[in-house]
């Protein structure tokens, strides 16, 4: 199933979430990140991301964008900068604007998000609220968290990878920005990636 489909009927997955909130740069960090849970990417020195082994046979199932930021790192290292200038990842990016914006989630010329691009991201915040640390929680659970809250979830729930690979905040300065936000997500439920 595509992102478009994936959007249209069973929800957007993390990444789409992310593009949603943030743009591009958000989309890449969750993709990087679910690499990052898996075992497949990890941070190099001076800010840098790179691949610590090959994608195993799940990979198949990764979302295009995922699939591509693996395959950009595969040989050299980057900083996510870097990272969302390659040509696969450029291009994956694209395609996954362009789902979005079938799906009716983002306008068609315009930044931003569409009226029901907001209403999605409203709907999931208040169902999960930004958890304040990882205790409990899923890989799946952190990349929703990541994709909904950015930085703030990222430098709670993963802060030493936010650190090293230079995720969080600009120029890979990792913000401290955190704050308690009322129920804690490891508490039964969960999510499950791209049926949100």
């Amino acid at each position: 199933m595509d992102s478009a489909e994936s959007a249209a009927t069973e929800g957007p997955a993390p990444h789409e979430i992310a593009f949603l909130r943030g743009g591009r740069r958000a989309a890449l960090t969750v993709a990087v990140l679910t690499l990052q849970l898996s075992g497949s990417v990890g941070p190099a020195r001076g800010g840098m991301l790179r691949t610590r082994r090959p994608l195993d046979d799940a990979g198949a199932d990764l979302p295009a964008l995922t699939r591509a930021a693996h395959a950009s790192l595969l040989h050299h290292p980057a900083d996510l900068r870097q990272l969302l200038v390659r040509e696969a990842v450029a291009l994956a990016l694209i395609d996954l604007r362009y789902e979005l914006t079938v799906a009716g989630l983002v306008p068609v010329f315009l930044p931003g998000r569409t009226r029901a691009g907001r209403r999605v991201l409203r709907a999931l915040r208040a169902e999960y609220p930004l958890p304040g640390s990882r205790r409990g929680l899923s890989p799946e659970d952190r990349l929703l968290a990541v994709a909904l809250y950015g930085d703030r979830a990222l430098t709670t729930l993963m802060p030493r990878f936010a650190r090293e690979g230079g995720l969080a905040g600009r120029r890979g300065k990792a913000t401290e920005q955190k704050r308690e936000y009322g129920q804690s997500w490891g508490s039964g439920g969960g999510f499950s990636c791209g049926a949100v």
